[in-house]
């Protein structure tokens, strides 16, 4: 096992994982404290200064956008900010409608209802947050066959904040439920700096600024990535005796990890490794790549994919994945011609 490895987890996995145990500890509590997207922030502050003048809860807010970016943070600054308490679950979490049932009617006036992977609710559950939602009523159908009926119970006013990677599996009656949604962007290198410099501050650890930025630049956009290398580093770093994390200490530690100059580890590496080699640049089919590198199907597509399409190492097209020029050239691979034809195909079909 390599010195980074730690059981089956991967350590640029942007899912929350054993890693992140100090996860709450480093989270920002208020707007200000908050870095990056920067009209999200604008705007969450704007509707929730309006909902507290009207001494009404804040509509119901749907936080879209890739993992670790900060979907949870922003729900509890939503609930610390509007002075009230925070519930916290989990699409797969809620297995009947009872669950739910219970949920809503132990929410007091204001309170912020969290439900992370919203998109993983099961039908039956997701009807009963329609009229929650709606009209701050609970139906429930007592009885079966003709004497069934209906009752209504009266919720209090209570804020729902949905957490999703993945809007689009949302249906739109749930949707359309929403009032405010904000979709969370990749941060820059600058931004990912400034929280590492936060998180070493919270956390005790003396780094210099370009030491921050090194890590910084290698953390794939995403702030959980960057707080969980700096601990990593540190821990690089302690060991060789360094007063503070300098740039050479986090450069040293990052190559021992196997992460390179872009943030991509030995799995990314794989995955393009596979699709040069094997399949001579694409295309190939997802569940084929999948197969070959001995990955899930939704890790690859949730996890892999978005980052390597962010820097154009490859490109979805209606056959396949396929590798792309600056794929082969990060690699140090001669993109053979077959390949350019194949592309240039792809690009005249798109056009």
């Amino acid at each position: 096992m390599d010195d980074y490895e730690y059981g089956e987890e991967r350590l640029l996995s942007s899912s929350k994982s054993e890693f992140d145990a100090e996860e709450n500890i480093l989270r920002p509590k208020t707007l200000s404290e908050y870095v990056g997207q920067e009209k999200v922030k604008q705007n969450l502050s704007v509707y929730m200064e309006a909902a507290k003048s009207r001494g009404e809860a804040l509509d119901h807010v749907l936080l879209y956008g890739p993992p670790g970016l900060g979907k949870t943070t922003l729900a509890h600054i939503i609930a610390n900010t509007m002075g009230t308490q925070i519930k916290l679950t989990s699409g797969p979490a809620i297995e009947r409608s009872g669950d739910l049932a219970a949920i809503l009617t132990n929410l007091n006036e204001g309170d912020v209802l969290f439900i992370d992977e919203i998109h993983r609710l099961n039908h039956a559950v997701e009807e009963i947050l329609y009229s929650a939602m709606e009209d701050y009523a609970l139906d429930i159908i007592v009885g079966k066959g003709p004497s069934a009926r209906n009752i209504r119970f009266s919720l209090k006013q209570f804020t729902l904040i949905g957490a999703t990677t993945r809007a689009g599996l949302l249906s739109s009656p749930l949707r359309d439920r929403f009032g405010i949604m904000c979709r969370l962007d990749m941060y820059s290198p600058e931004e990912l700096k400034r929280i590492v410099t936060r998180s070493a501050r919270t956390l005790g650890i003396a780094i210099e600024e370009e030491g921050a930025y090194e890590i910084a630049r290698r953390s794939r956009g995403t702030p959980r990535i960057a707080n969980r290398l700096l601990k990593r580093v540190r821990d690089f770093a302690g060991v060789a005796g360094s007063a503070a994390v300098t740039k050479e200490d986090a450069r040293r530690a990052l190559a021992r990890m196997e992460i390179d100059e872009l943030g991509l580890d030995e799995t990314d590496r794989n995955l393009l490794r596979a699709l040069i080699t094997k399949f001579g640049g694409g295309p190939a089919g997802l569940d084929t790549l999948a197969a070959t590198i001995n990955e899930d199907v939704a890790t690859i597509e949730d996890v892999y994919e978005p980052y390597l399409l962010q820097l154009g190492f490859i490109a979805r097209t209606p056959r396949g994945r396929v590798c792309l020029k600056a794929g082969y050239d990060h690699m140090n691979m001669k993109m053979p011609e077959s390949a350019k034809r194949q592309l240039s195909v792809f690009d005249t079909n798109e056009g």
